[in-house]
């Protein structure tokens, strides 16, 4: 057995939503939602999963608490399965912690043998990628789904390439196997900020509104509006100590715009300009805030 049952609920057909740390997470947008929706949500734990089995703990090692030399005891990685109230009284499970380093398809047998017995009506996964995007306009949003009907539905971005997939993936095909509506929202992270060490706090309450319409649920956002117009005055005014990256800034809104306005995105990529140096003195520029 993966997991070990604490509690046995009777739920009405809850959402579960599921961020799993360690795939591709930019400005940390997904963890930030989840962060956010465990302070704004009334949640128990109902299972844990044995992360001897599924984790490796030299690449995710517990965290060693020292005081004056004494070690006081140690926090380990974590992958549970929760369950709360949102603000209409509706049910909703996450399905937080670390992505398992082994077992994947035990893994995702488990989990949604847990989502069943609950009668989980949907799944939806929470993640972000950097993408040639402006700070300056909303977060586009794009959607992976085992369902055709499903993606076409959701009225968001779907692309079409090859891509290394995370644990999230395989649930998606599974719970489409198993006939339960399962779909990823991805937000679009500035590319020049994804990389910073702050969180990137737009993509966060992005995920979290979508979350609310796919799902037709109502979520706490915590923070987040604020937090997400202070780092947008961050990045104006460290854009624009600089006429050569603010002239970059202008030429991926136009690119923006055209794509919104356009069926289908323009074909040249060679004329999107490269934002390593506006990513490195916007990182400089926030981590001298930060300071």
């Amino acid at each position: 057995m993966l997991y070990e049952l604490h509690d046995r609920p009777s739920l009405d057909e809850p959402v579960m939503v599921m961020v799993l740390e360690g795939w591709i997470d930019a400005g940390y947008a997904a963890a930030t939602a989840a962060q956010t929706l465990l302070g704004g949500l009334d949640s128990y734990p109902v299972a844990t999963f044995d992360t001897d089995a599924l984790l490796d703990h030299r690449a995710r090692r517990p965290i060693m608490h020292l005081v004056d030399g004494v070690n006081t005891g140690l926090s380990w990685p974590s992958l549970e399965l929760r369950a709360g109230i949102d603000g209409e009284g509706r049910d909703v499970l996450l399905l937080l912690g670390a992505e398992p380093d082994h077992s994947w398809r035990a893994f995702t047998e488990a989990a949604l043998e847990l989502a069943q017995a609950f009668g989980t009506r949907m799944v939806v996964g929470l993640g972000a990628y950097p993408a040639t995007v402006p700070h300056t306009r909303p977060v586009s949003l794009s959607v992976t789904a085992a369902n055709p009907d499903l993606a076409a539905t959701s009225g968001l971005l779907r692309g079409t390439l090859d891509v290394p997939a995370g644990v999230q993936a395989v649930l998606e095909r599974r719970c489409d196997e198993l006939g339960i509506p399962a779909l990823g929202l991805w937000a679009q992270i500035p590319h020049y900020v994804g990389g910073d060490p702050m969180p990137y706090h737009a993509g966060s309450l992005a995920l979290i509104r979508q979350l609310e319409a796919v799902g037709g649920l109502s979520l706490p956002v915590g923070s987040l509006p604020g937090d997400a117009e202070a780092t947008r005055q961050r990045l104006d005014a460290a854009v624009a100590n600089n006429a050569e990256h603010l002239a970059m800034l202008r030429a991926l809104e136009e690119r923006h715009d055209e794509m919104v306005g356009s069926a289908t995105p323009p074909v040249d990529d060679a004329e999107v300009p490269s934002a390593d140096e506006l990513a490195a003195e916007v990182e400089q520029f926030l981590r001298d805030q930060a300071d």
